[in-house]
């Protein structure tokens, strides 16, 4: 068995590979894992630069700006650092916009590239990807793709699609010709078709 330093500490060589998932450890490739790892954490705090305004709508973010927020409905305030705490402190859910804490709380969908919505909160991470853009599914059990462009957006969808294609001339049309579906297979597999049978 071979030992290695890591953080000025004799460590066995296998289980530092076991530790990063490989087999041979070079200071250069743990370097990089430790580069990369900060390179995603930025790159999904960049997605949302206050996590705990998750599941706020952009309009509201002002108002959950304040050290101290009032609910809504007037019952009480809260700190900021009770906001999505997973605790709920305001009987409307003011307080977890981002949890499923608050049965009457709802979670705003940015939705990117497709049309913004409001779910309940309690939907939130229940193993269903409520959210075209997966956002509902943050606490990392469950990866959802982001679908809003693939589907969700009003310009991609199906009946949309169809109004398009009529309009642009490419529906369901008959052939301009006269020939009909029938004829028109028969001569793709090269028989002659005969509508006197």
């Amino acid at each position: 068995m071979t030992f290695a330093t890591l953080g000025g500490h004799e460590t066995p060589r296998i289980e530092m590979a076991a530790a990063v998932g490989a087999t041979h450890l070079r200071p250069n490739g743990l370097v990089s894992l430790i580069s990369a790892c900060f390179v995603v954490a930025s790159s999904c705090a960049s997605l949302h630069p206050d996590a705990r305004l998750l599941g706020v709508h952009p309009l509201d973010e002002k108002f959950y700006a304040a050290e101290v927020i009032k609910c809504r409905d007037g019952s009480k305030s809260f700190t900021k650092d009770h906001l999505n705490d997973d605790f709920c402190d305001c009987i409307d859910g003011t307080d977890e916009p981002g949890t499923s804490a608050c049965p009457a709380a709802k979670f705003y969908c940015r939705n990117v590239g497709s049309t913004p919505k409001f779910i309940y909160s309690s939907r939130v991470n229940d193993y269903f990807c409520d959210c075209c853009d997966g956002s509902d599914e943050y606490d990392g059990r469950l990866k959802c793709p982001n679908t809003c462009i693939m589907g969700g957006n009003v310009e991609y969808k199906a009946e949309n699609y169809a109004a398009k294609t009529t309009i642009l001339g490419v529906g369901n049309k008959e052939p301009k010709n006269g020939t009909n579906l029938d004829e028109m297979i028969q001569k793709l597999k090269g028989t002659p078709f005969s509508s006197h049978a």
